[in-house]
């Protein structure tokens, strides 16, 4: 990272005592996300990420099956523990399970199922905790609960209240992609952060609506995360994907056009992309996932590229963009 670029600032979660970068690392590729990673560039990736000022960093035991959370730990041992903060998640479980799993290229002998009970809610924290070799977690969050509310609330909602009472969590929220899900979610109980993935996008404003001023309202700090829609934002070429599937030919043309804006003002598409998302008043920080240093360094230098303003006034009235969405001043 450029010596010239600005240290990143930290952002309060909710009320409580938790803070997290602008940008955080998120740390599901390092577990061999479609492809294998080795576990030296895992730790190069988290070096390059604490070299940058990322502070905060992001997994979950679904991750690689445990394995995202093993290499984090790996990689930050030996570090300030109270310089940083760690989020993971429960909601899934480790189960024994030979061969391939989903989408992760590196077999583990383990598998992640669903299980929001409040027992289980306690063996995720302690066998996180083990992997990632710390003592206490600082933001623990309900997994992809989006059609199991009513079961996450009375079992995992429950144990991590009683965790974070006991001084063992310093923050709990959801983690999830669906906004109508999330805004139930929001709207039935107390919960300092949400970190909700792809919907409030260049692509997708979806957010905009109903989950953020939700979540402004009950003081509720938005982590932002899939701010690339998995890729499309980073790189609209045929191919590319959205949501983890091949985007559709109005989803690839409208990022194209937006590109071509970009373009215009000799800015990347990355940069508008991380910019865009991080510039509305509820999220507190957005994640980037990243497999290498380089893919890091890239991040951070987008996220500090300056972008005039005309270049949103510019996709604002090309309808490229919703005119009430809050852009970067």
């Amino acid at each position: 990272m450029s010596d010239a670029t600005a240290p990143l600032s930290f952002r309060r979660l909710g009320s409580t005592e938790v803070s997290v970068t602008a940008v955080g690392l998120g740390c599901a590729p390092l577990a061999g996300l479609y492809t294998p990673v080795d576990p030296a560039a895992a730790t190069a990736t988290v070096d390059a990420a604490w070299a940058g000022g990322i502070r905060h960093f992001d997994t979950a035991p679904q991750y690689g099956a445990g394995l995202s959370e093993t290499r984090l730990g790996d990689a930050l041992a030996g570090r300030d523990r109270a310089a940083f903060a760690l989020s993971t998640k429960v909601g899934r479980v480790l189960v024994d399970h030979e061969g391939p799993w989903e989408i992760w290229g590196e077999p583990t002998g383990k598998a992640a199922v669903f299980d929001f009970s409040y027992r289980a809610a306690f063996a995720s924290h302690l066998e996180s905790l083990e992997r990632l070799g710390v003592d206490q977690i600082d933001i623990g969050l309900i997994h992809d609960a989006d059609d199991h509310a009513d079961e996450a609330l009375a079992g995992t909602y429950r144990a991590l209240t009683e965790l974070k009472a006991a001084g063992r969590i310093g923050a709990i929220g959801i983690g999830m992609n669906s906004t109508e899900a999330a805004a139930g979610l929001i709207s039935r109980a107390d919960f300092d952060t949400a970190l909700i993935a792809g919907r409030y996008t260049l692509l997708d404003q979806s957010a905009l609506a109903k989950l953020y001023p939700l979540c402004l309202s009950r003081g509720v700090s938005v982590i932002a995360a899939g701010v690339f829609n998995s890729g499309i934002l980073a790189d609209p070429r045929p191919g590319a994907t959205f949501n983890y599937a091949a985007a559709d030919r109005r989803l690839l043309e409208r990022a194209q056009a937006i590109d071509t804006v970009c373009d215009r003002y000799d800015t990347p598409l990355r940069a508008a992309a991380l910019q865009f998302t991080a510039a509305h008043p509820a999220v507190a920080s957005i994640l980037v996932g990243a497999r290498t240093p380089e893919e890091v360094d890239d991040a951070l230098a987008m996220y500090a590229h300056p972008i005039p303003g005309a270049l949103w006034h510019d996709l604002k009235r090309a309808g490229l963009l919703a005119e009430e969405a809050p852009v970067p001043a």
